[in-house]
């Protein structure tokens, strides 16, 4: 890992892959639900790194939304497919508190039951994304 490579920008560019497959499937948004992830994301935006890590991760840039809901997290099954379990860092605030309730349920039943107030929405939402790699698990 780089030095800009934390365990949240490791994650950012996950969800974006995770994204551009949701995308590409006629799905919802997907729901940035961990604030810890969400801090990294705005950390990045903005900065001459921006566009090359979206294109690395989801084949085009994405932009940053308001979508606030709360609910079931709805990429959570794309997720695992892709990459495994959750690990605990989306339970991590953006303080670094884990709410260990919600890691507890969803160890316990695979869902994440959470808010969220943002979401990534496609550049160009006409233009599938076409990402440079898929990783898988």
């Amino acid at each position: 890992m780089t030095s800009t490579q934390t365990p949240e920008r490791v994650e950012l560019g996950k969800f974006f892959e995770v994204s551009a497959r949701e995308f590409e499937a006629g799905n919802t948004p997907p729901e940035m639900f961990s604030t810890g992830v969400d801090a990294a994301w705005h950390r990045l935006m903005g900065t001459p790194e921006y566009a090359p890590f979206c294109h690395q991760h989801a084949g085009q840039v994405f932009g940053h939304v308001t979508h606030y809901g709360s609910g079931a997290v709805s990429w959570i099954r794309t997720y695992e497919e892709m990459f495994g379990p959750l690990p605990v860092i989306w339970f991590t605030g953006a303080d670094g508190t884990v709410d260990e309730k919600a890691v507890d349920r969803y160890r316990a039943t695979g869902e994440v039951w959470a808010e969220w107030n943002c979401s990534p929405a496609p550049e160009d939402p006409e233009a599938a994304p076409k990402r440079r790699k898929t990783t898988t698990r």
